[in-house]
């Protein structure tokens, strides 16, 4: 028997505005982001952020839901299993989704070799959280965001990110807005495209360098592609391009490669 505190109805209206809540428009209307999974939640609240409430399903944890819940802040509301999956936008929840105000953009605080990695034209949540969890595990800097495809803050990106989202400093910026910033701290450009004369390991990436990466089948704009360094990423087989989340992980690589090599 459920008990009568737990939301059942698939037409109640927390489930309804949840559901709505999966379109990116509904989102920025309310100025609220979802966050889903143990994971997800608990780099949300450590990076300082606080549920405005906190949807629960017992009878869908996850061990790692099941030992962080306690943990995590706000008001809480009960769902049943079904409407849980209703409003869920994994196939495998683990019972724990967040409404958290928006948080406002974060720009870095660029120490002396800093990296910044700047994402051009990116569309896929999957390739844009993969470089969120690669730029956080290189020690990136902070990550720019340019274009309105890209939505670093959509539940998908958080997913794939694994919360690194959350992290570090990241912020949708204009293109203008961007390349005034990274002037204005002196940051070197590093455009990665694959007509570059220079491969990747040969470039001097040491200092303040902007790592700036295009979407696959468009690649970066002249104003971005004609960096102080363009580098590519060599290519020997019948491929003639790396998914942008690799080429971004083995620049980043580099880069603290050769930041240890310098010490």
């Amino acid at each position: 028997m459920t008990a009568p505190d737990v939301i059942t109805s698939l037409q109640n209206p927390h489930v309804k505005r949840l559901v709505r809540l999966r379109t990116r428009r509904e989102r920025e209307r309310e100025g609220v982001i979802l966050v889903e999974g143990a994971r997800e939640l608990s780099r949300a609240v450590a990076a300082g952020l606080t549920p405005a409430t906190l949807y629960t399903c017992e009878a869908l944890y996850s061990p790692e839901a099941r030992e962080v819940k306690s943990a995590l802040p706000g008001p809480r509301l009960r769902l049943s299993r079904e409407a849980f999956e209703k409003v869920s936008g994994r196939e495998n929840p683990d019972g724990l989704l967040a409404l958290i105000p928006a948080p406002a953009p974060r720009l870095p605080e660029p120490h002396g070799d800093a990296v910044i990695v700047v994402l051009h034209g990116l569309e896929k949540p999957g390739n844009i959280g993969a470089i969120l969890r690669t730029a956080d595990a290189a020690g990136a800097a902070g990550v720019f965001v340019l274009g309105r495809g890209a939505d670093p803050y959509s539940p998908n990106v958080i997913r794939a990110s694994q919360g690194s989202v959350f992290s570090l400093p990241v912020a949708a910026l204009g293109e203008e807005e961007a390349l005034a910033w990274l002037a204005e701290r002196e940051f070197t450009r590093v455009a990665c495209t694959p007509d570059a004369p220079q491969v990747y390991w040969d470039a001097p990436l040491t200092g303040r360098v902007a790592l700036i990466l295009g979407a696959e089948h468009e690649g970066l704009p002249p104003e971005w592609r004609a960096a102080e360094l363009p580098v590519r990423v060599p290519m020997h087989g019948a491929a003639d391009s790396l998914n942008v989340a690799t080429a971004a992980a083995l620049v980043l690589y580099e880069c603290l490669r050769q930041r240890r090599a310098s010490r």
